[in-house]
Parts: C-alpha cells; structure tokens; sequence
C-alpha cells in the first residue's frame, strides 16, 4: 500500500537530514502509528509521502504508482489530514467537502450519500451551510476528516489526527479509523500520545534524529525492552541520541 525506499530529505540552506534513509512498508488493514519526539522527522516524512515536499533522495509508491513519475494517481490514493487543518474558511462544510469530491472525481450521488454519513457521524449536520470562519478549531478539524474521507482512499495520512477534538469526537474519529482498516485499506498516522497509539496501531515505527530507529508490532517493542511502551520509547530515542553524540 505504502513503499518507502531510501527517503532522504535535506532543507535547502542548512544541509541537515531532516530525513536520513528511511525504508519502510505498510500493508493493506493495518493502522500504522509513526512516533517520535519533536523535530524527529515526522511532518517532514508525511509531507514528503504526500507530495507537499520534493524528496532528496529516495522512492515512494502510494498503491503502486510512483509518487515521482505519477504523482497524480499516487495522490488520488490517499487522504490527508494535515497537522494544522488547512481549509477554505469562507466556504461552508458542505461547500468545502464538493469542493475536495470534485477534486478527486466522486460521482454526485456517492458525494452527497458519503458527506451526509460523515456530517452525521461527527455532529456537523446542522452546521453544515454555514461557513467555516464560524466553527471552532475542533469543528474545522473534523471538516478537513470529512474532506479527506470523501473519495474513500485506500490510504489515510493523518499528522496529529486528534488535536483539537473533543473526547466525543476522537472516540469516533478512531473508530473510523478502524473501520476504514476493516474495509482492506490503510491508515497511517502521527501522534505525540504514546496511550492511543499502543491501544489502536497495529504495527509502530519511531523515528529520531531523521532516522527509524524501530518497527514492530507493540507487543514486539515492549517485549523487546520488558516495558510499556512509553518507557521503549523514551529508552530507544535516547539510546539513538547517545549513539549521534558518541
């Protein structure tokens, strides 16, 4: 679903690898949480994945089409929730989300049976018509979900998917998330909650420095280190610390 091969990124004028030769795969049903400290590399992989950022080095393939040579099937593939929710505050949600279904081609019927499901699901119905300047950070947030969602992708991208949501609506935006997995496809997100993503990811990779430093399933990480998974992740970026400085 998901192929990472060698991704370095380098920001032009400092030289640093903000990425540093990062490999991985992800397969078609599994929820694939990604963590690591601040300025570890995570934003800057995501929007590598996503097309936002040019790779330095390195391939990626989004369901089989390469991101470089085919960028246009590549991000027909996927919906991405970013971190900081960007959305069109003189729209109204239902604007914004016909706006997203036209970009990515959602026949009109399957568009108004998809937002209606989703504007119901996270208690936007009847705000749907007015515009988005007057939500709050949370209803903003859950709008760019449903904008995500609307084409139905076989991969989700979400960086920091839970910020800003009430505990109402992060209960169901991660048992979408699960559901979406159920249905054969793929979700792949960030998260600085080390309790959400022990108890919804299938497989976890930390990244540190630019560099993945472990995958595996949580039981694998924590059987590995004979701990929960807060103390392998604190153990295994500081161990990946100590080895840079030495």
């Amino acid at each position: 679903m998901l192929k990472i091969e060698g991704l370095v990124k380098v920001y032009s004028g400092n030289g640093v690898r903000a990425v540093d030769g990062l490999s991985l795969e992800l397969k078609k049903g599994e929820i694939f949480g990604f963590l690591g400290p601040n300025g570890a590399g995570k934003s800057t992989t995501i929007k590598c994945i996503t097309g936002i950022l040019p790779l330095t080095e390195g391939k990626i393939e989004i369901n089989g089409h390469d991101l470089k040579s085919d960028p246009i099937s590549a991000k027909q593939s996927f919906g991405y929730v970013p971190d900081q929710h960007v959305v069109y505050s003189k729209l109204t949600g239902a604007e914004y989300v016909n706006f997203m279904a036209d970009i990515y081609g959602v026949p009109t019927d399957l568009r108004k049976k998809r937002s209606a499901e989703l504007f119901e699901l996270f208690h936007l119905t009847e705000a749907k018509d007015a515009p988005i300047s007057s939500y709050s950070h949370g209803m903003a947030q859950k709008v760019s979900v449903i904008g995500a969602l609307i084409h139905d992708p076989d991969l989700w991208i979400l960086d920091e998917p839970l910020t800003g949501l009430d505990p109402q609506a992060a209960f169901e935006l991660k048992e979408l998330m699960r559901a979406h997995c159920r249905k054969g496809k793929t979700v792949f997100f960030s998260s600085h909650v080390l309790d959400v993503v022990e108890k919804l990811a299938d497989r976890v990779g930390i990244i540190d420095d630019g560099r993945l430093v472990a995958v595996g399933t949580v039981e694998e990480l924590k059987s590995s280190q004979d701990a929960s998974l807060e103390d392998v992740f604190l153990k295994i970026t500081g161990e990946a610390k100590d080895e840079q400085n030495a």
